[in-house]
């Protein structure tokens, strides 16, 4: 056995031991303390990467959840005060059936009528220019997808959430084909001959029909009137005339969808051959592009096609295609439906758009024989005007009930299931989070007990070490 003493190896050796179970001491009860057992980077740098992205993702749904909770209560709100306006129309229809009640109405009846009319159409326009959530208006048309076109055979009909806001120039509208009525002409004269001998005709369209018989002495004209009468009585959507002494029949509706069937007793006034029914179906629907891009034409309308920058943007042509000239206008489009954050990620939103309920908004493009161009027109003081009051009405009843619809689904199938998506998947990242993060107690009290035992021992063998120099004066006392 050597002593030395100028270096004692064996208090280094305790030393270091003492001094590593004083850090791992050290570090056990910052865990314990502070209920994390990553404290800093240098504790588990991989770990600490994936946890401060699940505390920002536990953040962001966090906040998601409260936006959705807010979305809901403007969505109520914005459809307490369309139950108002629907509850108003109802009671302005009730006025309508009573001023079209002729035989028993007085003139200070029917003013009575048209005053409390007017009482409800200018309520009509209060709530929708004071309908508010916070400071921001809700059914004054400010957050509705509002359009414009420009050109004489184009109109503007709609758009849906998907779309785009038009650039500046808006969106060019062009036409390769326009719109066509399915429609038969006969291809023998109807003389007056086929007349006398009793022609039979019938007619049928969607499920209707309409069948009649030629009379002696009978003019062509008389014929036209009488058909065309039948098609009005039976809510045929057909129109009837002669053309050169050959009977036409024309569908109201445009494209290829549309078609009605055919048959005379003699070939070639109507159908091909005698007595045998002949389909006519040889509508066209548009086809054109709407911003360069790719639309769906049915009828007159031409519609964005889905996944473009168009999607739901719907246009109506009336005119005739020219092929020298194929852009027939544009569309000026500005999207301002509310736009909600309900994810904690980039572009979670959801779009809501409410139209403008003003009584000058409600019910127009209506045909009817009194000119009215919206309800603010309506006069209930006629039997006329009230009959088409009752038309303009209920349009206006369809309008507010399906844009209420459309705010229930939003509110039920979006924002509150969303609220519910939200707030699992907040718990499971809360949970994942944890078991990076947090200290495991009662593992980290078993290691705070072996390191303060550990502490103790290295501390008293240090204490050991350092008396084993003084061995060398039993040497020299000898």
């Amino acid at each position: 056995m050597s002593l030395r003493i100028n270096h004692n190896i064996a208090a280094v050796n305790a030393h270091r031991n003492l001094v590593q179970n004083d850090s791992r001491l050290s570090k056990t009860l910052e865990h314990l303390s502070s209920g994390n057992k990553i404290n800093r980077a240098s504790d588990g740098p991989a770990s600490l990467v994936i946890s401060e992205q699940m505390r920002a993702q536990v953040a962001g749904l966090t906040q998601a959840v409260m936006n959705s909770e807010n979305a809901v209560s403007m969505v109520q709100t914005a459809e307490a005060n369309l139950n108002e306006v629907s509850n108003l129309l109802v009671s302005m229809r009730q006025l309508a059936i009573h001023a079209a009640n002729e035989g028993a109405n007085d003139q200070p009846m029917l003013e009575a009528d048209q005053s409390e009319l007017i009482n409800s159409l200018d309520s009509i326009d209060r709530i929708s220019k004071s309908a508010q959530y916070g400071r921001k208006t809700l059914l004054d048309g400010s957050h509705a997808i509002n359009g414009k076109a420009s050109g004489p055979d184009l109109e503007f009909l709609g758009a849906s959430l998907k779309t785009q806001s038009a650039p500046q120039s808006g969106y060019a509208v062009t036409i390769d084909q326009e719109a066509t009525q399915a429609q038969v002409v006969g291809s023998a004269l109807f003389t007056q001959e086929i007349i006398d001998a009793g022609e039979s005709l019938t007619i049928q369209q969607g499920g209707k029909s309409f069948q009649m018989s030629t009379k002696l002495g009978e003019t062509q004209e008389e014929i036209q009137n009488r058909l065309n009468n039948g098609f009005k009585d039976n809510g045929m959507a057909l129109d009837t005339f002669f053309d050169q002494g050959k009977l036409t029949i024309l569908s109201h509706e445009y494209g290829s969808e549309q078609g009605f069937s055919v048959t005379s007793s003699t070939s070639g006034i109507l159908s091909a051959n005698g007595d045998t029914p002949m389909w006519v179906q040889n509508g066209r629907d548009v086809i054109g592009k709407i911003g360069g891009e790719v639309s769906v034409g049915k009828g007159q309308e031409l519609t964005g096609a889905a996944g473009t920058n168009v999607e739901g943007l719907k246009v109506r042509f009336t005119g005739v295609a020219d092929p020298m000239k194929p852009e027939v206008g544009r569309v000026a489009l500005e999207s301002n439906a509310f736009v909600f954050q309900v994810g904690g990620n980039r572009n979670q939103i959801v779009k809501v758009s409410i139209p403008d309920v003003n009584s000058t908004q409600l019910g127009k493009d209506i045909s009817n024989e009194s000119g009215y161009r919206s309800l603010r027109d309506l006069d209930l003081r006629s039997s006329q005007g009230a009959q088409d009051a009752l038309l303009l009405i209920d349009q206006s009843i369809d309008q507010i009930t399906t844009t209420r619809a459309e705010m229930g689904a939003v509110q039920k199938n979006t924002l509150e299931s969303n609220l519910t998506s939200l707030s699992v998947a907040k718990e499971n990242l809360i949970n994942a989070e944890s078991v990076l993060r947090d200290t495991d107690m009662a593992s980290e009290m078993s290691e705070l007990t072996r390191n303060q035992i550990m502490t103790q021992s290295a501390t008293a063998m240090l204490a050991q070490a350092n008396q084993t120099p003084n061995n060398v004066l039993s040497l020299l006392k000898a």
